[in-house]
């Protein structure tokens, strides 16, 4: 949108929401149904290996910002964040909307804090996205009461997995009763109208509970009370194959806090052709075959995020799922892994 005689300005939507609730598979399907509006992204991840950037940097090439291993709220100051929006804003892009996907354990009030702070005139704040994972929404809500507030401040909120979930109308109306004015709608897979998202300007002059006075007070805040201040996050890079076996046996084991697991295996020769997206939230677990590209680097590139983990034991683990020699398989070897393969059916995926 252009004001009379002003520069022309971008709204900046902050997207975020717990681990594993869906929102890299929201905005990639806003991405590939954008009704021709060019979206420009900054994708947080929490771990070292950037997997949700890389997941969307197919759809928006030179559009992305990729920031790893550790949560934009703590990681960069505004000025910094200006520098990256004053890169996805310049006239040539041809941005019509940014989107900055949080990591699972950001503070979304600080990210609509830097936003509102931004000192680049062509800059708006476009609200705040919630997406909420159905199905994990009851545990999630007792170890982290602090979601509360989070729906709380929201513009937008969606309700995703609803395909996952029993009982959709009873954790659609619990959502609805803690949001403050804000839209809850009800997604699988994150299909929503994109509408929903370019449309989502903060309701008046509030934000859930925090007037814009609030949220530009610059005063210092606790981030020992954000939610991955009790997070951890493993990354394993391996440019030798896994055996499925031994990948299968450490996933069937791993421990209670091990909450998120993403990112893309190589299995070698148990399947040449295909890497392996896998992706893992609470004891939910899937493996998508993707065809390698020509110039595709054939790595093992993992994130694991948890509480209460043993980072190096684990990545001691992933080191012991190291093929012995991975030029060699076996017609059985992959039975583990393919059990959690979608069925032959084109079946979207969830991921951060």
């Amino acid at each position: 949108m252009t004001s009379s005689g002003g520069p022309r300005q971008i709204p900046v939507v902050v997207l975020a929401g717990f681990l594993g609730s869906g929102k890299t598979t929201l905005l990639n399907h806003l991405l590939h149904r954008s009704g021709g509006s060019r979206i420009g992204a900054i994708v947080n991840d929490f771990g070292a290996v950037e997997i949700d950037a890389m997941a969307v940097a197919g759809a928006l090439g030179d559009s992305t910002v990729s920031l790893g291993n550790g949560c934009l709220c703590c990681a960069v100051d505004v000025g910094e964040l200006d520098l990256y929006l004053d890169r996805l804003a310049r006239p040539a892009a041809g941005i019509d909307v940014i989107v900055i996907e949080a990591s699972g354990l950001a503070e979304p009030q600080e990210l609509v804090r830097m936003v509102l702070a931004s000192e680049l005139p062509g800059i708006v704040y476009g609200g705040l996205v919630e997406v909420v994972d159905a199905a994990e929404f009851d545990d999630t809500r007792a170890k982290h009461p602090e979601i509360d507030r989070h729906l709380a401040l929201a513009d937008l909120v969606v309700v995703n997995k609803l395909d996952r979930v029993p009982d959709a109308g009873r954790v659609t109306a619990l959502v609805s009763s803690l949001v403050d004015g804000a839209a809850v709608v009800t997604a699988s897979y994150g299909r929503v109208d994109p509408e929903f998202l370019f449309d989502c300007r903060p309701r008046t002059e509030r934000v859930g509970q925090l007037t814009f006075d609030d949220l530009h007070d610059h005063g210092a805040h606790d981030h020992a009370g954000h939610l991955h201040a009790s997070y951890d996050s493993v990354s394993f890079t391996s440019p030798t194959a896994l055996d499925p076996r031994r990948l299968m046996a450490f996933l069937d084991g791993r421990p209670e806090g091990l909450y998120r697991i993403k990112g893309y295996v190589d299995f070698g020769a148990h399947d040449p052709r295909n890497r392996y997206a896998v992706h893992a939230v609470g004891r939910f677990l899937r493996f998508y075959p993707e065809p390698w590209g020509a110039g595709d680097d054939r790595l093992t590139q993992l994130v694991l995020i948890g509480s209460g983990i043993d980072g190096p034991a684990l990545h001691k683990e992933l080191e012991a799922c190291v093929s012995g020699d991975p030029g060699a398989a076996d017609e059985r070897g992959m039975w583990g892994v393919l059990r959690y393969v979608p069925g032959s059916e084109e079946e979207p995926r969830e991921t951060e």
